[in-house]
């Protein structure tokens, strides 16, 4: 483990944490809000809600650049699995108008621009709400899909690092017993 990678790994760390702390904090927010209004909340959000949550925590953990953050390359790849699917999930919400898709304007700008509030409201377009929450909402997406990438990201340089110590090891090994030979199979 070089210094370059333990940089990069804290950087990228940093980086989980705050996309993390982000998503939290917007999704907690409106959380909030639907809590306050009495109603279901989608089980899309409360799914994000939950590993952004996790992640948040474990990027915690794994933030010292010591060797167990950098074996955990297994776990980054999973949690860039999920994020990447629950991506696809509030996309698929709103399809190629996230501000103007019925499930925007009936539940995320309603309940984000507090219009449940005034039960005499009728929503019927992107003006009556006043884009309530579509930059939240947008904020959402891209700190979700650029916590995937850097879970990514990661995952490939634990995975580097971690087959270089190996190779490391075994050349050490191979120094210190010239006579001896590795990875050959046994003669029976």
């Amino acid at each position: 483990m070089g210094s370059v990678s333990k940089v990069f790994s804290v950087i990228l760390r940093l980086g989980e944490l705050a996309c993390a702390a982000i998503i939290v904090g917007l999704l907690g927010w409106f959380l909030a809000r639907v809590d306050e209004a009495n109603v279901h909340t989608d089980p899309r959000i409360i799914y994000t809600m939950v590993i952004a949550c996790i992640a948040l925590a474990l990027s915690i953990v794994l933030l010292p650049p010591f060797t167990y953050s950098f074996m955990a390359f297994p776990l980054d790849f999973i949690f860039f699995v999920l994020f990447l699917v629950a991506f696809c999930l509030l996309e698929t919400l709103t399809g190629n108008k996230p501000c103007n898709s019925s499930w925007y304007l009936t539940y995320w700008g309603y309940y984000w621009g507090g219009f449940f509030r005034t039960p005499t409201v009728t929503i019927i377009g992107p003006s009556d709400i006043g884009w309530s929450g579509c930059a939240s909402w947008k904020a959402n997406l891209a700190f979700n899909f650029i916590l995937s990438i850097v879970y990514l990201m990661n995952a490939g340089l634990g995975f580097y690092v971690v087959m270089k110590y190996r190779e490391e090891k075994k050349a050490y090994r191979a120094a210190a017993q010239p006579g001896k030979t590795y990875n050959q199979p046994v003669a029976a």
